[in-house]
């Protein structure tokens, strides 16, 4: 296979999908460095959640090319191989395992264990049992690990479903809106969170708070129209123009 970005973790060039003749996408171009957080902007309907769908097999695109860490042609994958492959999607709503405790929702999503009574019953081995320690804390949630899941608040839910995506071991991580209904200081401990994460994975973050967006200081890139209007540092985006006309001056 010809490798299409050998330096990329995510390639998308030329992308284009359109749903009844509405181009949802449209000649999309973006490239994701190892190790880089991104976050993504943009107002309704500029394309942010299809873009994620391709990325995730979800939606064939009608043209372009989307390779995964240098090698891999997503469009040729279903949404099964491409988790597999390591890409982890958390969208906008928690979805948790409610009537379990916050360790076991962990213990359910590590990678390699099948079905729930081996997750739950089994006994774990000490690779496993570190495992979820680590997640816990890093999602800070090691004091609630046996309160269940539905006892948790908004915030700690979503800190609780990054955890399972961490769980997981993706080498990239698609967060739809990660503090959209949080307090302000589980906001701020979410900024910390996803910049501690981003340590060692890449993060693609789609996210409408323009203050959270500068507080994680990273590359920002901005969809209009399914293409990309900006991209670069936080300040000259939301200074450039065009972003203000379309998005920030609404």
């Amino acid at each position: 296979m010809v490798i299409q970005h050998p330096q990329s973790i995510l390639y998308l060039d030329g992308v284009s999908v359109s749903f009844d003749g509405f181009k949802a996408i449209n000649n999309l171009s973006l490239i994701l460095e190892p190790g880089e957080m991104r976050a993504i902007i943009g107002p309704n309907g500029a394309g942010k959640t299809t873009m994620m769908d391709i990325i995730t097999g979800k939606t064939r695109p009608d043209t372009g090319e989307v390779f995964f860490d240098g090698e891999h042609d997503l469009t040729r994958l279903d949404e099964t191989d491409i988790a597999n492959l390591g890409i982890g999607r958390k969208f906008q709503k928690p979805t948790v395992f409610e009537t379990h405790t916050v360790e076991d929702n962990i213990a359910l999503s590590l990678k390699g264990r099948r079905g729930i009574f081996a997750a739950l019953f089994d006994q774990r081995s000490r690779s496993e049992t570190e495992r979820i320690e680590e997640i816990l804390a890093t999602v800070r949630l090691e004091q609630r690990r046996n309160d269940k899941a539905a006892a948790l608040s908004h915030g700690q839910k979503q800190w609780l479903e990054i955890g399972m995506l961490l769980a997981q071991n993706p080498k990239l991580l698609l967060i739809d809106e990660p503090v959209a209904g949080m307090t302000d200081a589980e906001t701020a401990q979410t900024g910390d969170l996803l910049r501690q994460i981003a340590r060692s994975h890449s993060v693609v973050v789609v996210e409408h708070d323009m203050h959270f967006v500068r507080e994680l200081g990273v590359k920002v890139t901005c969809l209009h129209e399914g293409s990309v209007l900006s991209e670069g540092r936080f300040d000259h985006v939301s200074a450039d123009p065009r972003v203000v006309e379309v998005y920030l001056g609404r």
